[in-house]
């Protein structure tokens, strides 16, 4: 173990509290005139100061210093060691047992911010809705919006199907110049289509859409032929 790891595995003691009164005087005083073990402790004091409010204080049951001191002196190989040499390993020991109990706090730590990360909901999107329709009576279709993801889905109300014709849904917005062709509604229930993913949120929201009544299939323009049959704009969805 070098110098620098002795002043390391010190300073995480210092800062995890196992030091004894005397003991932690003694380093109290080392770092005001050593700036390396001053260094050490102050990142310590850092890299554990997130763990104070996620990891609840543990107390050691008393008898478990003793049997590691009784351990410890017992040992054959430590009776031929002078004095000097059974601090410094007593030190290496603390330091490793220490080591790992950070290690094990981090552990929890990071395993208590994954899962209240996983947990906290995300900010729901943001859903409008349009009622296109050719006057307040008489509503046709439905538009609901998820702006966020650009999904849209279109459920028909009451609009009733005309023979060799199509209803096509278009987005309106001055920004556009002409009219974009958002597809045929040719399903009978909902239907739900990626056709917004190349508008800006704040053109879906401030658009019109429009159906305009077109031969079988659709446009085949690129331009409304037909005429306008219902329209609408976008409100938020808890504001129907």
């Amino acid at each position: 173990m070098t110098d620098q790891d002795d002043i390391d595995g010190l300073a995480g003691e210092y800062v995890l509290g196992t030091l004894d009164a005397t003991e932690r005087t003694a380093v109290a005083a080392r770092r005001q005139r050593e700036r390396a073990l001053d260094t050490a402790i102050v990142a310590w004091e850092q890299r554990l100061s997130p763990l104070l409010e996620a990891i609840p204080e543990i107390t050691p049951p008393d008898h478990i210093y003793p049997q590691i001191q009784m351990r410890m002196s017992s040992a054959s190989g430590l009776r031929t060691q002078s004095n000097a040499d059974v601090m410094k390993l007593k030190r290496s020991v603390s330091f490793w047992r220490n080591s790992a109990a950070i290690a094990s706090a981090l552990a929890a730590s990071l395993i208590v911010f994954i899962g209240v990360r996983e947990l906290t909901p995300k900010p729901p999107s943001k859903n409008l809705v349009a009622v296109l329709q050719k006057d307040a009576a008489s509503p046709a279709f439905l538009v609901s919006v998820d702006v966020d993801n650009r999904l849209m889905t279109v459920r028909p109300v009451a609009a009733k199907p005309e023979a060799g014709k199509s209803y096509e849904l278009w987005l309106v917005h001055d920004s556009l110049g002409a009219p974009k062709s958002l597809g045929v509604i040719d399903e009978p229930t909902a239907m739900q289509r990626p056709s917004l993913a190349a508008y800006q949120p704040d053109v879906i929201e401030a658009a019109t859409f429009a159906v305009s009544l077109e031969p079988e299939g659709g446009s085949t323009t690129g331009a409304p032929t037909g005429p306008v049959v219902f329209a609408g704009k976008l409100i938020p969805a808890d504001a129907r």
